[in-house]
């Protein structure tokens, strides 16, 4: 085998390895595991969490970014997204105790789940990253579509077929315009039941540094929880997306 083809493999073995673990490991741990000398680990790991695959966590241990557990991969632009906004979300999801996750769209405002960090309490909101997002009724469908360009708005708002996903879901085209002219002047959109009936989102808008929405991070709770917790929840929200965006190179204008 040469070298080539052995890089190829140990490559395969990580990511392997590492779509079988549900905690962060060290590098040793994957030396150890894996029986690799640690040179080689070190590079090929340093590899994969350049190229977005895989990213570190405050304590330097590693994990596999959620998507690559799905099969699809990340757009070029959205790797070095996942992987600021990763430690971010972990942190927030250990202060909140509930499940972040983080969206983009496109320009067909097809909305797609990048990555999730989810909650430790034995009750809690999750979703698997492929599953189907609703952009009107959903609150990290709400804060993209509310910072779209005007026309792909309304071209959205022109071919979608409204439909009720619980009997708390708003249809009405003219209450979501103006749901998304409030969700764009207050910073954040909120679903309340309106997808999953007992689970409730907030979401917030990430920005570049040329101050455009490339994602919108999400807070998903159970709707008890988000009662109880309402004005905590949106303050640490508020917080780790400004901190996400600020890593990015975004600054607020005064």
């Amino acid at each position: 085998m040469n070298s080539e083809v052995k890089s190829a493999g140990r490559v395969l073995d990580i990511l392997e390895y590492m779509a079988g673990r549900r905690e962060a490991v060290t590098l040793s741990q994957i030396v150890r595991d894996l029986t690799l000398p640690k040179s080689s680990a070190h590079g090929l790991v340093q590899t994969l969490a350049a190229r977005g695959h895989l990213v570190q966590d405050s304590a330097g241990r590693y994990m596999l970014v959620e998507a690559g557990r799905h099969g699809f991969p990340f757009r070029r632009h959205e790797e070095p997204l996942v992987v600021k906004a990763m430690p971010f979300m972990e942190r927030l999801r250990d202060e909140s105790g509930e499940t972040v996750l983080l969206s983009a769209m496109n320009a067909h405002c097809d909305v797609r789940r990048l990555a999730k960090s989810v909650s430790r309490q034995p009750i809690r909101y999750d979703v698997n990253l492929d599953a189907a997002i609703v952009a009107y009724c959903t609150a990290m469908g709400r804060v993209l579509l509310a910072h779209a360009p005007q026309q792909t708005l309304e071209d959205y708002l022109s071919r979608v077929q409204f439909l009720s996903y619980t009997p708390y879901t708003i249809t009405d085209v003219q209450e979501i315009r103006n749901i998304l002219v409030k969700v764009r002047r207050d910073g954040y959109a909120v679903n309340n039941q309106e997808f999953v009936t007992g689970s409730t989102g907030i979401a917030m808008p990430v920005f570049d540094a040329t101050g455009n929405v490339v994602a919108a991070l999400n807070l998903g709770t159970l709707t008890s929880r988000y009662i109880e917790r309402r004005e905590a929840l949106l303050s640490m929200l508020r917080k780790t997306a400004d901190d996400i965006s600020r890593s990015l190179g975004y600054r607020a204008k005064p």
